[in-house]
């Protein structure tokens, strides 16, 4: 399953995401979802200790100034290897 998160965890349930979270699952962090990914966070820590495998759209952290803020344990990713993860996942759920 690919996870994509387009809101700010502050704006959504995470709990719930993370109750439903696989081991071989993926995360994408998108949109104003990023905001989960800020270093030290209770979101980032939260994201940590799940089985997803965490990745977060560039140009999306780039554009709100998160570069030197973000968790190293996401993989940054280009729109070419969003679209290798849905291939990777055919099943999808937003947030």
């Amino acid at each position: 399953m690919l996870y994509t998160l387009s809101r700010s965890p502050y704006a959504c349930d995470l709990a719930a995401l993370l109750r439903l979270a696989q081991p071989g699952d993926d995360l994408l962090l998108l949109s104003d979802g990023v905001i989960a990914g800020l270093a030290g966070s209770p979101a980032a820590r939260a994201l940590d200790a799940s089985p997803l495998t965490l990745h977060a759209l560039e140009n999306d952290i780039v554009a709100r100034g998160l570069s030197a803020h973000f968790s190293p344990n996401f993989a940054i990713i280009s729109y070419t290897e969003f679209v290798r993860l849905t291939e990777k996942q055919p099943q999808q759920m937003a947030w």
